[in-house]
């Protein structure tokens, strides 16, 4: 491959420069990233708290026993669960370690955060296995005939 003759061929040691500042860039990032959504979350709480209090769901009444509607409430997703009981809960569908969204999983009755096998009760959202730090929040449930009404608890 022809150069320039004025461009001098790089060494060596600025490859191994460039690298080095790629990999610390990446590192800082990977580190960065976690440290930032802890210190903005207080600050993401406080927004939105006088944001959305209530959100209707038309036809979730119409939900079977055992199944589950995700829902938006304000900015993040939830999870409406009707219980086999026929019971329902309401709560927060944002992992409380490092965000991800999480599933519910009829068929074991819980709430499972895939990205670092978090579990959460279904019916209390308490965090009962793996790293979650914190339950998963809950709102009240409101069923009527012709759709579901969530509010903050």
């Amino acid at each position: 491959m022809n150069r320039p003759a004025n461009r001098p061929p790089r060494s060596r040691r600025a490859f191994v420069l460039a690298a080095a500042g790629s990999i610390g860039a990446c590192y800082a990032a990977a580190i960065g990233y976690p440290l930032y959504r802890y210190l903005a979350s207080p600050v993401e709480k406080a927004a939105a708290a006088g944001a959305v209090t209530e959100v209707t769901l038309a036809d979730a009444h119409k939900l079977p026993l055992g199944a589950v509607l995700m829902f938006r409430f304000g900015s993040k997703p939830g999870l409406l669960i009707h219980h086999r009981d026929d019971t329902w809960v309401a709560m927060d569908a944002v992992c409380t370690h490092l965000g991800c969204t999480v599933q519910y999983q009829p068929d074991r009755d819980r709430v499972y955060c895939a990205c670092h096998g978090g579990v959460y009760d279904a019916r209390t959202g308490a965090n009962v296995g793996g790293p979650p730090p914190r339950p998963l929040r809950l709102f009240k449930v409101s069923v009527g005939p012709a759709a579901v009404v969530i509010s903050r608890a």
